[in-house]
C-alpha cells in the first residue's frame, strides 16, 4: 500500500491540527547509501520546523567529519557518551543551533548503551525526562557505515524518512534498508524523501517505481512526503555553512524543504508509539540489547 501527501498547502491546513503538546515526533532520517545528501536534509528539515515555532532536538550519530555540527560550522566539545559517564549534564552536552535547535552528538554514547545496568538505564533515561517539556521534535541522523545499515536509533524512533535520490546505487541501498528493518525488525511503514531530482514528475516517478517493487516484495507501506530540486544554491550554502532555508529562504529547495516539514507533522504514524522522549530512550535501550550481528546487510 503506499500513501501519496499531496502539496496543497490549503488541503493540508484542513486537517487536524498536529497537537505538540500530546507527545515528542520522533523521526530518524536514513539512506541506503553514502552522498544522497541526508545530513543536509536533516539540517534544512530542523531548520524548516523551527521556523514553524517548533523546538527541535537533532541527535548526530556520524562521525565528526561528516556531522551536523561540522557542516554548520559549529563544534561539539562533549557528546551523549559525557552524559552516560556523568561526567557532564545533558544540559552541558547540547550544542545550540541555529533557531530553536539543538544538537547532540551520540555516535560514542550509542554503542555504549548495551554496557549499562538497570540502575544506568532508568539514570539515564530520567536523565532525558528534562526535555519532555522543551522539545517538540527530535530528529536522529543516522551514521552510514559500510557494513552497519540498521542501528538501535533507527529501530526506537516512531517514523523512518528514508533519503534517496533517482540512481541505481541509491534505489538499491533503500530497497535493502528496508528489507532489513521490515523482515528483521517488523517495521512496515516508511516516509521517502526523493533528494537531488530535476523535478517533482521526476521524483513521483521515482517514488512510483521505488513503490511497485516494495509492495511486490516486501510487507511495508511507503508514503511520500515530499522532493528537494538538484539545486546550484545547495552548494553555496555548504560553503556558508548555513541551511538553505535560512540562507535563501525564497529558493526553489527552501519552499521544498517547508512544505516537506508540513508533510511530516501530517504524515502518518501506524504504529503504537507512546509519547515523550523517555519513551523514546527506553525504547533505544532496549534495541540497543539486540544482537549487533543482526544489524550488518
Amino acid at each position: 500500500m503506499t500513501r501519496m501527501i499531496h502539496d496543497q498547502a490549503a488541503g493540508l491546513r484542513s486537517l487536524a491540527p498536529f497537537q505538540m503538546n500530546d507527545s515528542v515526533r520522533v523521526i530518524t532520517v536514513a539512506s541506503g547509501k553514502k552522498g544522497i545528501g541526508k545530513t543536509c536534509a536533516t539540517i534544512n528539515l530542523a531548520t524548516a520546523l523551527a521556523k514553524d515555532g517548533k523546538r527541535v532536538l537533532l541527535i548526530d550519530e556520524n562521525p565528526c567529519q561528516n556531522n551536523i555540527c561540522t557542516t554548520l560550522g559549529l563544534k561539539a566539545r562533549f557528546d551523549l557518551l559525557h552524559v552516560i559517564n556523568k561526567d557532564k549534564t545533558l544540559e552541558q552536552v547540547l550544542v545550540r543551533g541555529p533557531e530553536n535547535i539543538s544538537i547532540l552528538s551520540a555516535m560514542r554514547g550509542i554503542h555504549a548503551l548495551t554496557k549499562l545496568n538497570s540502575i544506568e538505564q532508568n539514570w539515564l533515561i530520567k536523565s532525558f525526562t528534562q526535555l519532555t517539556e522543551s522539545v517538540d521534535v527530535v530528529l536522529v541522523d543516522t551514521a552510514m557505515g559500510e557494513k552497519t545499515h540498521v542501528l538501535p536509533l533507527s529501530l526506537a524512533s516512531e517514523q523512518v524518512l528514508i533519503v534517496l535520490s533517482g540512481s541505481a546505487s541509491s534505489l538499491t541501498g533503500a530497497y535493502a534498508l528496508m528489507k532489513i528493518m521490515s523482515q528483521e525488525y517488523a517495521k512496515q511503514h516508511f516516509l521517502i524523501l526523493v533528494n537531488r531530482v530535476d523535478s517533482k514528475p521526476d521524483a513521483l516517478a521515482i517514488f512510483d517505481n521505488l513503490s511497485k517493487v516494495a509492495n511486490q516484495y516486501l510487507c511495508v507501506s511507503l508514503e511520500y512526503v515530499g522532493y528537494v530540486p538538484n539545486e546550484e544554491k545547495l552548494r553555496y550554502v555548504t560553503q556558508l555553512h548555513r541551511p538553505i532555508v535560512d540562507a535563501y529562504p525564497v529558493s526553489h529547495a527552501a519552499i521544498c524543504y517547508r512544505q516537506l516539514a508540513e508533510n511530516i507533522l501530517h504524515s502518518s504514524c501506524p504504529d503504537d508509539y507512546s509519547g515523550g522522549i523517555e519513551h523514546f530512550m527506553q525504547r533505544l535501550i532496549h534495541t540497543s540489547h539486540l544482537s549487533m550481528a543482526n544489524f550488518t546487510a
